[in-house]
């Protein structure tokens, strides 16, 4: 919701009365809660009356007087402090009559809150149990704000409301008060007297006027503050103050004779609980969402759980496809076991996973010059199988000796292919070596053989 006058933010209906709704709301100047009073459209007496409510600025401990006020079109609002424990009226619903030492407590405080209200040169003119509003104290000492300053008046100050019209409500306004007197202090003492009856009986004032006799230690209290008459009154909330200290009734600061009673009245918590976007220090304040994160795969037992541990094989090459870029070595021996790590040779290596399983076809993992030398010792060697062939259909002693020149050439195939699974720099040239001496020793073996062939021809 926005805010009203972009001040007041409104949160929940706490009541209503005769000009307006009560609100919980959220002062953005202040950062704190309060009771926001919207008045609707009303005449302009009651706008009078209600601009006059916000101008009061009475401090006092136990007055709840307006700190603020804005319009917004049709609509106007003033704030005043947030009192949690809902009124006088409510304690009598809930508990009924109460004890004479607790009357005399919240008799004492509103009496103070009115010496400050008539030392301003104001009447409050509508003293009552529903405007003594109670803060959350439980069964401990009572603490009373006097409250609903709509139809106060200034005492010595021309009225704004018409002859017939009677400001108050009936059954704690004083006769003269009926009769449409100006306004006096001495009617909100009288009002005074009508909330100690009922908050002793629990009985509401009759509308007429006529107040029941209470007997007791306050009785004499009610009566002087009840007469007819208004100089029969206490002259001064200050006076009345006095004359129900001399009662005896009212306990000493800090205790609490009523709480040793089987039922003692208990002052609760009455605002509802706040909605989900609000916390008692103020607005919930909700941190951005921050995007999802993606969720790592979880690895199953037995299967690798880091992805360099299970290299995919390389895909074969196709006839006049181009070369694979080869694999850097150290990538592939950090996917391998330590046993099985490969090691350099001029840019190039070989992939092996098992060393016992014999040569790997081809020479791949020998450098460019193994290969070729391999290749002219084969083509040697193939050249020597085809003079062997001849000789072999020249003598069965000749194929004899061919047999052993093709085991010397079978050898040479073996050390070959076994050079091209080695991969090292330079154990590769080594090899290589090897391999040159092997092959024209096998050669010079079938040359040998070929000429001692032709010279027993």
């Amino acid at each position: 919701m926005e805010a009203f006058a972009g001040r007041y933010r409104l949160i929940d209906l706490i009541g209503t009365g005769g000009m307006g709704s009560v609100w919980r709301a959220w002062d953005l100047r202040r950062s704190a809660y309060v009771a926001a009073k919207v008045l609707g459209q009303h005449d302009a007496a009651a706008l009078l009356r209600f601009v006059r409510e916000q101008s009061l600025r009475i401090e006092h401990p136990h007055v709840v007087a307006p700190h603020g006020w804005a319009a917004d079109d049709d609509k106007v609002v003033f704030a005043m402090e947030l009192v949690r424990g809902g009124s006088a009226a409510t304690l009598l619903g809930d508990h009924g009559p109460l004890p004479s030492s607790y009357v005399a407590v919240l008799l004492d405080q509103l009496l103070h809150g009115l010496s400050a209200v008539h030392a301003a040169g104001v009447v409050h003119r509508d003293v009552k149990p529903a405007n003594l509003l109670l803060d959350a104290t439980g069964t401990g000492r009572p603490h009373l704000r006097l409250s609903d300053f709509g139809v106060a008046g200034l005492v010595d100050e021309p009225r704004m409301t018409r002859n017939s019209t009677i400001l108050g409500t009936p059954g704690y306004l004083a006769p003269e008060q009926l009769a449409g007197a100006d306004p006096d202090s001495r009617q909100d003492l009288y009002a005074v007297g009508a909330v100690a009856v009922e908050l002793l009986t629990g009985g509401r004032p009759g509308v007429s006027g006529g107040l029941p006799t209470v007997e007791g230690p306050l009785g004499e209290f009610i009566r002087r503050c009840t007469a007819t008459d208004p100089s029969d009154r206490p002259e001064s909330a200050k006076e009345a103050g006095r004359l129900l200290a001399e009662t005896g009734v009212l306990p000493p600061d800090g205790t609490t004779p009523w709480a040793e009673a089987p039922d003692p009245p208990e002052v609760f918590d009455q605002l509802p609980p706040l909605p989900h976007t609000w916390t008692p220090t103020g607005p919930a304040i909700h941190p951005p969402t921050a995007p999802p994160q993606p969720t790592p795969a979880q690895s199953t037992p037995g299967q690798a759980t880091s992805a360099r541990a299970t290299p995919a094989e390389p895909a074969p090459l196709q006839s006049g496809s181009p070369a694979a870029v080869p694999t850097p070595l150290s990538e592939l021996n950090a996917t391998l076991a330590p046993s099985d790590r490969l090691t350099s040779s001029s840019g190039s290596s070989t992939a092996s996973g098992d060393r016992s399983s014999g040569s790997s076809d081809g020479l791949s993992g020998s450098s460019d010059g193994s290969a070729r030398s391999a290749d002219r010792a084969t083509t040697s060697a193939d050249r020597a199988t085809g003079v062997a062939d001849g000789s072999i259909r020249s003598s069965d002693g000749s194929a004899g000796l061919a047999d052993g020149s093709t085991g010397s050439l079978v050898g040479a195939s073996v050390v070959s292919g076994g050079a091209s699974a080695v991969s090292g720099g330079g154990r590769g040239r080594r090899v290589l070596l090897f391999v040159v001496v092997g092959c024209f020793v096998g050669a010079a073996g079938l040359l040998g053989a070929a000429v001692w062939v032709l010279l027993r021809q």
